[in-house]
């Protein structure tokens, strides 16, 4: 199972790692506060329609999947918010392609349902890759095309594809030796905390960087940026970002499921827990290593994608993905520069890619097993009032 063009836009750009996460900036475009969907407990979620102005084809939609859907088509066309939104305004329809994206998205339903039995095979990205535009004419053939890899690796719910024959270690092989690779679980099981100062590189820039995490499934960072902190926390079963100058926004679907699996602790010795089934296929090259890859099913969710390195078996890339209203949005995490600590091997650098960008966290200290407050990881109370969002 291939996956490529695997990076994400979105409504801030957070600063997400595989084991780590800390939200970098806010797009201007979009409303300094995402409305949440009502708390569980209380009443059902709310749709898009009952949370958001002038909603005319994503009807029924929960509430907290409107941002990871306009966030698939941000990366499907190469727009940002304003090219179909009128900003401070986004329930108008004064704009041309807020009317043509409409009818694209319910071409693309129709489609979907008198050919593929309403599976998503084909989505906004089958057609625009990246261009408002899409191509329909051939492309002729140059020097570097004639070299290129064109055709993307896609995830398995877009490719009836058959994967290659495979005679390596099964998936419970390689995760066992993943875990082995790491220290070993009662050496992985001692870890308590684990606290970490480094930098992340964005965009030619570099700023300081701290995390905190506890076990079981308790992590905060914190990007100290020229105008103050941006926090991305998880507290077992709550999750928020903060921004400078703006209130916390709560994390919910797919940003607190990767929160959830960013913020285990002992990951390795809970990757079997969280699958309801795996495969295993490859070698293939990652990096310039040879690995071989684990596809791990998940019950009611999306799969994830696991690259073990084939000789040491430490995990050098992990892919998943958001499920949205149009289709699966991708993150790929590259691991790197492990390093031994307290009987464990941890990685030092990790790289995260999205159609919005790319960030490497390069680690320079590490202490384990120090004191961090519980208080570290209280969410803040929520604003009085919140803002109203986008309506497509």
């Amino acid at each position: 199972m291939h996956r490529k063009g695997l990076l994400l836009s979105g409504a801030c750009l957070i600063a997400a790692s595989g084991f780590f996460i800390g939200a970098l900036k806010a797009q201007p475009n979009l409303p300094a506060h995402v409305p949440e969907p009502q708390a569980a407990g209380s009443q059902a979620p709310k749709t898009v329609e009952q949370q958001f102005k002038n909603i005319q084809v994503l009807k029924g939609v929960p509430a907290d999947e409107l941002f990871p859907t306009m966030q698939f088509i941000t990366a499907s066309l190469g727009v940002e918010c304003d090219f179909c939104h009128v900003q401070g305004a986004f329930e108008k329809d004064d704009k041309k392609p807020k009317q043509i994206a409409r009818k694209m998205m319910e071409m693309m339903f129709a489609i979907n349902a008198d050919n593929f039995d309403r599976q998503r095979q084909v989505t906004c990205y089958t057609c625009h890759r990246g261009s408002t535009r899409p191509v329909a004419i051939p492309v002729v053939m140059t020097a570097e095309s004639a070299t290129a890899v064109t055709e993307p690796h896609v995830p398995s719910e877009a490719t009836a594809t058959e994967p290659k024959p495979y005679a390596g270690p099964s998936a419970d092989e390689l995760l066992e030796k993943f875990v082995q690779a790491s220290g070993g679980a009662a050496a992985i099981d001692k870890i308590t905390t684990r606290v970490m100062n480094g930098t992340i590189d964005f965009g030619g820039r570099s700023m300081p960087i701290d995390i905190y995490s506890k076990a079981p499934d308790e992590r905060i960072s914190y990007t100290h940026m020229q105008a103050g902190d941006s926090v991305t926390a998880f507290n077992g079963h709550e999750g928020w970002l903060g921004f400078p100058g703006r209130p916390p926004r709560e994390m919910h679907g797919s940003d607190l499921d990767a929160a959830a699996i960013d913020a285990d602790l002992h990951l390795p010795t809970h990757l079997k827990k969280m699958f309801s089934s795996m495969k295993a296929q490859g070698p293939e090259k990652i990096n310039g290593q040879e690995a071989y890859e684990v596809i791990g099913e998940r019950e009611g969710n999306t799969p994830v994608d696991l690259y073990f390195d084939k000789q040491s078996g430490l995990l050098i890339r992990m892919e998943r993905y958001a499920d949205t209203a149009l289709g699966w949005l991708p993150t790929q995490i590259d691991y790197a520069d492990y390093r031994e600590a307290d009987g464990v091997k941890v990685p030092y650098r990790w790289t995260l890619a999205r159609p919005s960008g790319v960030f490497t966290i390069q680690v320079s200290e590490l202490k384990q097993n120090v004191p961090v407050d519980d208080s570290k990881f209280v969410k803040p109370a929520a604003p009085p009032e919140q803002q109203k969002g986008p309506a497509k």
